[in-house]
């Protein structure tokens, strides 16, 4: 039992449950009450009660029991996703009792984190919205940076093609990518979405892939190809993109949302050969190979959000019992940019 009589004697946890053959469903989770985390922390571990849960398309591949950059959620244990916690008990002087920490700390309302092994967490500094180190400065948007600089490597006056654009990463590519002179082009569904991309964030050309033909208005609004297409989708706009790739052009496959949710693994792309013909650099990543450059990232990140130059969108749903249908809406497209979940306020 905690030393502080004001706190729960409880944990409640989402834990997954089974996993899934094909689309993702809440019947995936079942909702466990445990006892809260031991207060007996070792040296340099916290005790963190957690404020605001971030999603990610990428954790439908974590629920995969396959090899991946990161391990496969385990049967009966707390869903993984980053977080903003505020540290309840501490063992850690970096952390100190009521200071915000941000990290893997999962779908449950109270964490030990800091654990032999595991990634460390990392500390928010006080009076930081719990929005922005999720968001605009989070994973998601260095995801972007790094993903469009490192591997896309835009020239000025190329023509960039974004799908997901409206996305959390994708929003933040296609900005980038107007900040380094390049023609932007961002692919999103539907009409709400695509003008906000236009009207908010610039870009130089929409194609609403819910109600067109995306194949067709590439090959119209593009010319003389692709340059660069950054590709968080995959399956048939993937192929679509290939089709209109240009000459020496690069492609940075960053997830394939389309995909994550078939039972069976679908074929395709079928034009793969324009990949030889037009002698083009297809390429995947994944952030976690950038971390140790995160400090040179973040500084350029709120330079531009800050100017203005780049906007980014926060979906922030509430309550416990609301995470499991938080994360489905990144597969129905319900979400508006970013998606988050609140669980409390800071004491």
């Amino acid at each position: 039992m905690p030393a502080d009589p004001a706190m729960p004697a409880i944990n409640r946890q989402w834990l997954l449950a089974r996993r899934p053959a094909g689309m993702v469903g809440t019947a995936d989770f079942a909702c466990r009450e445990s006892p809260l985390p031991v207060p007996d922390l070792a040296a340099g571990e916290i005790l963190v009660k957690t404020l605001m849960l971030s999603f990610e398309p990428a954790m439908r591949g974590w629920m995969d029991d396959k090899p991946s950059y990161m391990p496969p959620v385990v049967l009966g244990e707390p869903m993984r996703a980053a977080g903003i916690g505020q540290v309840v008990q501490s063992a850690n002087p970096a952390f100190p009792v009521g200071s915000l920490a941000m990290g893997f700390l999962n779908w449950q309302e109270y964490a030990v984190a800091n654990r032999a092994g595991e990634m460390p967490p990392m500390p928010v500094p006080a009076g930081t919205p719990l929005t922005l180190p999720l968001g605009a400065f989070g994973g998601a948007s260095l995801t972007a940076y790094f993903g469009l600089l490192e591997v896309g490597r835009p020239k000025a006056g190329e023509t960039v093609v974004v799908s997901g654009a409206a996305g959390a990463v994708g929003s933040v590519v296609a900005q980038i990518a107007r900040i380094q002179g390049c023609r932007v082009i961002g692919i999103a569904g539907g009409a709400e979405k695509c003008a906000w991309l236009r009207d908010t964030c610039g870009l130089d050309g929409v194609i609403d892939y819910k109600h067109e033909d995306v194949a067709a208005r590439l090959a119209e609004i593009c010319p003389m190809g692709i340059d660069v297409f950054f590709d968080n989708v995959g399956g048939d706009i993937l192929e679509a993109a290939i089709e209109q790739i240009a000459d020496h052009s690069r492609i940075v496959l960053c997830g394939a949302i389309a995909t994550y949710n078939d039972a069976q693994a679908r074929p395709g792309p079928r034009n793969l050969m324009n990949l030889v013909t037009r002698r083009v650099r297809m390429e995947g990543f994944v952030m976690v190979d950038y971390v140790h450059r995160i400090a040179e990232a973040q500084p350029r990140l709120a330079e531009w959000v800050t100017a203005g130059r780049i906007r980014c969108r926060e979906d922030v749903q509430e309550g416990f019992e609301n995470i499991p249908a938080t994360f489905l809406r990144l597969f129905s497209g319900a979400n508006q940019g970013k998606q988050l979940l609140k669980l409390a306020d800071p004491a």
